[in-house]
């Protein structure tokens, strides 16, 4: 018996290879053509930069130079609930890829039996003895022990097509997961700057209440001097109240980026706090490399090219389905009225066995399948298409973004200078009487306008910077994906 199945399987190992280099039915994979700008119109002479070299520039939030922000987005990598559903579902998709891998090979099952059988009440059986007296038995005992082995070998490559597609599916789903880092990252590092950005114009919205605060006892020594009406300092408290009601608003503003960056961080919004601290207006230049580089770098082109592969080899594993099927099994085993005698040669069985299967008429299910998949992968090529199309768009977009806001920037601190010098002049000129309070308030007004101007839209190329490192694919060494977390769960499982 034992050396029976050793035969069978030998013979079925042998003939591996030989099976495995038979033909796979089904298109050959080519990637998708999609048109590739030369350059970007909006910033036509930029030259790729080189970052420094002791950043990583996988980690692309230590270019906004925040110790803070960094421990953020370290946190987040870990502890978002977001990135880790992506990493599961890209484990679990890998596994995918392992089982269908196992259809490979032979399938071996081993299994032991022991029965007990006998008859009812009122029935007997046995055997005479020389005195004539009878010697009941009231059952009998078999024992048996099998072990089987059955294999499909993948004559038209059904199996290893499913295989490509489910290979093709993980690494879309290793992308997803990148995709969802740099989307977490990237909204953690907004929110961040905004809070900064709120911190910064907290301090100069209360530097200004202090303002409005002298301005009312000016006017209201004044007053009782009895040198202006009381119309001023009714004026001048308005103007104070509005801009405390100002202050109220950015506080707000505040710690609804605070609750924001918890759940990206993963922690309860309740618990969580962030001191205020000094805002660095620092903008950081982001390389970036000719349009073609795109394609690569962009976990999202890459999830769709991947989309397409898979597609690609469904419509093998649908075309194998017009050819037979051919399905191998050898069993072997022993049956035994006694545990003794089971492993006799006298009580081994054994079988081998081989099935050919193949659909003769089916209505046309099969070519509709097979359409279906060429639809499917048509609909892939297009969606990747379009995704490189709409990241073209965004790197524009962002560049555009760029670009003007460092020229609005410029242009409204030259006005944020100039109406803080008004102001301070139409104070001093207000106090010697020479124009009246209203012409203060307005100017105050102004200034105030300004300088908020000026510090949103620093923070605005801030987040514009941040917008085109996600635009860019979050990296740009040529890996193609940003960094991948190190969680216990991901270390204990390498790719298949």
């Amino acid at each position: 018996m034992i050396r029976v199945r050793f035969i069978g399987l030998q013979r079925m190992s042998l003939a591996l290879p030989l099976v495995l280099a038979g033909c796979t039915v089904g298109p050959a994979y080519v990637r998708p053509a999609v048109e590739t700008p030369q350059g970007y119109k909006t910033e036509p002479g930029w030259q790729q930069a080189t970052p420094a070299d002791h950043i990583d520039r996988g980690k692309w939030w230590q270019l906004f130079r925040d110790e803070t922000l960094n421990r953020l987005a370290e946190r987040a990598l870990t502890a978002n609930q977001t990135i880790a559903e992506a990493e599961a579902t890209w484990r679990q998709a890998r596994y995918v890829t392992r089982e269908q891998r196992a259809s490979l090979f032979p399938t071996v099952d081993l299994s032991g039996t022991t029965q007990r059988s006998g008859g009812g009440r009122g029935q007997s059986s046995g055997v005479t003895t020389g005195s004539g007296s009878v010697v009941s038995s009231s059952g009998s005992t078999s024992y048996q022990l099998s072990i089987g082995a059955s294999w499909e070998p993948d004559l038209f490559g059904r199996i290893r097509q499913t295989i490509s597609s489910n290979a093709a599916t993980a690494e879309a789903r290793r992308a997803d997961l990148a995709s969802a880092q740099l989307s977490v990252i990237g909204e953690l590092a907004t929110n961040y700057l905004n809070l900064r950005g709120a911190d910064a114009g907290i301090a100069l919205v209360e530097q200004t209440v202090s303002g409005y605060e002298r301005a009312l006892r000016i006017a209201q020594n004044r007053y009782d001097a009895g040198i202006i009406a009381r119309t001023d300092v009714f004026q001048a408290e308005s103007q104070l109240a509005s801009t405390k009601s100002e202050l109220e608003g950015l506080r707000r503003d505040r710690r609804t980026y605070e609750n924001a960056i918890a759940v990206l961080v993963g922690a309860p919004a309740s618990s969580f706090t962030l001191p205020a601290a000094q805002w660095s207006a620092y903008v950081p230049q982001v390389p970036v490399g000719v349009p073609s580089q795109i394609l690569q770098r962009r976990p999202d082109i890459a999830s769709a090219e991947r989309a397409v592969a898979s597609a690609n080899a469904t419509i093998g594993v649908e075309k194998a389905a017009f050819f037979p099927t051919l399905s191998l099994s050898a069993d072997g085993g022993a049956q035994s009225s006694t545990l003794g005698d089971l492993l006799r040669s006298s009580s081994s069985l054994w079988s081998l066995g081989a099935s050919l299967a193949e659909t003769i008429f089916d209505a046309g299910a099969r070519t509709a399948r097979v359409r279906q998949a060429r639809a499917a992968y048509d609909a892939a090529v297009a969606s990747y298409r379009n995704t490189a199309l709409v990241a073209f768009q965004d790197v524009e977009d962002q560049l555009t973004a760029a670009q003007i806001l460092a020229r609005q920037e410029t242009l409204l601190r030259t006005a944020s200078t100039a109406a803080d010098r008004s102001e301070a002049a139409m104070l001093n000129q207000y106090q010697e009487g020479l124009v009246v309070f209203t012409d203060v308030v307005t100017t105050q007004a102004t200034a105030l306008s300004a300088r908020r101007s000026l510090l949103q839209a620093s923070v605005d190329r801030q987040t514009a910077a941040v917008a085109l490192v996600q635009a860019l694919g979050g990296a740009w060494d040529g890996e193609g994906y940003p960094l991948l977390p190190t969680s216990g769960a991901q270390a204990e499982n390498p790719a298949p």
